[in-house]
């Protein structure tokens, strides 16, 4: 099964009260999934919005962010910098996939921004296959991060 989770993803504004033009990046992220957090970037913030809504998509079909085998992941640059943030679509990435240990099965903190590591907001071992790569310019307008995955499920 395959989910493309940018289309689906839900757009919130952040803390600022000024206007933001139509197509902004930060349009397109949810401050309640950083509060707290400092040194965020766009990139890792709209990773997290588009990870989340990749779960509920998931859930909705019954499956979950462990059933996912196989990831690909389109990077565009913000607005204003050189290359693609690949650090902070990674730090997105621990916070729902790869953050238990697998000889311990502890549960690895992992960063959000320049905060210190903690809990990641979904505990997940899962390591699926994935690809990374920066793409001149996505669908909609104002997104720098589009995300797609295969999910298989269990064997009946």
């Amino acid at each position: 099964m395959r989910w493309r989770s940018t289309r689906a993803a839900v757009s919130a504004r952040p803390r600022s009260t000024r206007p933001l033009r139509p197509s902004s990046p930060e349009l397109y992220t949810d401050p309640a999934l950083t509060q707290g957090a400092t040194g965020v970037t766009v990139t890792e913030a709209q990773a997290l919005v588009v990870l989340r809504n990749i779960k509920t998509n998931l859930e909705a079909a019954g499956l979950t962010l462990a059933d996912v085998i196989t990831m690909k992941c389109y990077l565009m640059k913000p607005p204003g910098v050189e290359t693609a943030d690949y650090a902070g679509w990674n730090r997105a990435y621990r916070q729902y996939f790869a953050n238990i240990d697998l000889t311990s099965k502890e549960v690895v903190p992992v960063p959000m921004g320049t905060s210190a590591p903690k809990a990641p907001l979904v505990a997940n071992k899962a390591r699926p296959a994935r690809a990374t790569m920066e793409v001149a310019s996505l669908a909609v307008k104002g997104w720098v991060v589009e995300v797609e995955v295969t999910a298989a499920y269990k064997a009946r």
